[in-house]
């Protein structure tokens, strides 16, 4: 094994077989797969196997991957949706940096730590992964909700302030060499920044469109052309001080506005799920386990502090904007990490010699602690919530008047039908029943897709079918049918099956008297679905399977009512 190891290529192909063991491993005990990328990169490092040299390579396969998670995490961004949210995102954000900063000081001032060193452990606690948080979130299919959307732009506002706290460290830093005056430098990112947002802004008003339809004749060509965007935006705002996230996120903002944006994402996702298995080998492979042991009390006290205050404040906080509770408690979990972001800070007062190892190694067990805890809570945040939700009504305004301006029903209005999920399938169905003179409301917590709802002359509500406070609010009394069409969601090895639990609250808790009709991709989930108490089981494929042959044979062809075109690939999230 070692002498395999000893190339490069040998050392990758040991680190991949690694991660498929352990991953297997993991899958096999019910761990997130990240839980178990981490534990490759702790076993392939330094204070285990000593696996691990070649980490020029994996670092450039590291920023490589996050470089691609945020360009198709830019690619998707609406650009009224970034509107709406700009306010919540920038005081969330600006909120939770200032309430883990002040308190983590005086907690750090508590356990007996310096000035010096406890203001450097309070600033690293304010950092959150965006990559993980993006990852789960993707994994959910809850980047396009609400909640997802407004975590994103907080989490945008946590970067900005990583790359103004860092710049400014290397400005004043003991020893550093040719970075003149602090003001200065932030003033160069800041015009750094408008610069590539111009750039981004006229791209996008005259080359996207044109340049990506001659692309599309060759669809190799557009993929390989999308790498080369996010690589080359990456390189440039890490050149000019915004960070390879920063330029990653614009490149996709770039190519959001084209019509192929979606056959990008879909091709780029393999390679960025790849990429990214690099990115926790690092992570993993950079933390020293010999630095651990020196403040297990602190690590704990600070873990704590982490997972549980600083969900607390973003639920304060978008509570005092006019979110509902479900809203703040599941953007709230997003922050229950420190990032790879927090080590790098401290490393730097480590080299500049304003703190000591240990207090690298305080950080690192609290990253390790609330990474690999707030996995767990970000994956099952569905279930917390309905554990947690008796507890949160003193978090939620009266009224919760900013979710969303578009959401809102008349419970007098006597919907026939209520479809829960809004993607292409929900909304044929949605359509052929408004053709047919049918009283239709549709459902969702995707944002997007309840716009384009609006757009096609439909009704909607905000709203989530796991909610039974939201459940309860809905005007089911005249509906005839309850239509689900959300897929079940992948929480790690599990799934959270958003039908069984519409059909217990609606019969149960709510008392709906017609019947339920849900859609199952799974001959085995018909019969698990009847038991659970639906009246109809809708099979798309199968159902379009036999359609499709009575035409064939010769049946009476109905009226067709042609669908627009609708990007959210079945990401609902009700």
């Amino acid at each position: 094994m070692e002498t395999i190891v000893q190339s490069v290529f040998g050392e990758i192909a040991a680190l991949l077989m690694m991660a498929a063991v352990i991953g297997f491993l993991g899958i096999m005990l019910r761990q997130p797969l990240i839980v178990s990328f981490i534990a490759v990169g702790l076993l392939a490092g330094p204070s285990a196997l000593d696996v691990v040299h070649a980490n020029e390579q994996i670092g450039l396969l590291s920023e490589l991957g996050i470089t691609v998670l945020l360009f198709l995490v830019g690619i998707k961004l609406d650009v009224k949706l970034i509107r709406s949210l700009g306010v919540v995102s920038l005081l969330t954000g600006l909120g939770q940096v200032a309430f883990t900063s002040i308190f983590g000081y005086l907690i750090g001032l508590g356990l007996g730590l310096d000035q010096i060193t406890s203001l450097y452990v309070a600033v690293a606690l304010t950092f959150s992964s965006t990559i993980i948080i993006v990852k789960l979130l993707s994994d959910k299919r809850e980047i396009d909700s609400l909640h997802g959307q407004i975590a994103l732009g907080f989490l945008i506002v946590q970067d900005l302030v990583v790359v103004l706290a860092m710049i400014v460290l290397s400005a004043i830093g003991i020893g550093t060499v040719g970075q003149g005056n602090g003001a200065g430098s932030v003033l160069t990112v800041l015009l750094s920044a408008v610069t590539m947002l111009t750039l981004v802004i006229l791209f996008v008003r005259f080359v996207a469109n044109p340049l990506t339809e001659r692309l599309a004749r060759a669809p190799e060509l557009l993929v390989i052309f999308a790498i080369a965007q996010a690589a080359i935006f990456a390189a440039i705002g890490d050149f000019v001080g915004l960070g390879k996230e920063v330029g990653g996120l614009l490149a996709g903002v770039s190519l959001a506005s084209t019509p192929y944006r979606g056959t990008i994402a879909a091709r780029l996702a393999p390679l960025r799920d790849f990429l990214l298995l690099f990115f926790f080998i690092a992570l993993g492979s950079s933390l020293d386990l010999s630095l651990l042991g020196a403040h297990v009390t602190g690590a704990v006290i600070f873990s704590l502090f982490v997972l549980i205050g600083n969900p607390l404040i973003v639920l304060v906080i978008m509570g005092a904007l006019g979110y509902r509770k479900r809203t703040g408690f599941l953007a709230g979990l997003t922050v229950s990490q420190i990032s790879e972001f927090s080590l790098i800070f401290i490393s730097m007062g480590v080299s500049l010699g304003h703190v000591q190892d240990d207090a690298l190694g305080l950080v690192t067990m609290v990253g390790l602690v609330t990474i690999a805890a707030s996995t767990y809570m970000i994956t099952y945040s569905h279930r917390l919530y309905q554990i947690f939700e008796p507890l949160l009504g003193v978090f939620e305004r009266k009224g919760t008047p900013r979710e969303p301006p578009e959401a809102g029903t008349n419970p007098d209005a006597g919907y026939q039908v209520i479809i829960f999920g809004l993607g292409r399938f929900g909304t044929a169905i949605g359509m052929r029943l408004h053709k047919r003179g049918i009283k239709v409301l549709g459902v969702d917590f995707n944002p997007l897709a309840l716009r384009r709802w609006h757009e096609l002359g439909l009704e909607t509500e905000f709203g989530d079918a796991t909610d039974p406070e939201f459940m309860a609010e809905l005007p089911l009394p005249h509906a005839e049918w309850i239509v689900s069409t959300v897929p079940i969601h992948p929480t790690g090895l599990s799934y959270e099956d958003t039908r069984a639990t519409l059909i217990q609250l609606t019969r149960d808790s709510c008392g709906f008297r017609g019947r339920i009709a849900v859609a199952s991709h799974k001959p085995r989930d018909t019969e698990e679905l009847f038991a659970a108490g639906a009246d109809l089981v809708l099979e798309p494929f199968q159902d379009a399977a036999d359609r499709a042959v009575d035409m064939l044979c010769g049946g009476a062809e109905e009226e067709r009512t042609e669908i627009p075109s609708i990007d959210t690939e079945e990401k609902q999230g009700s």
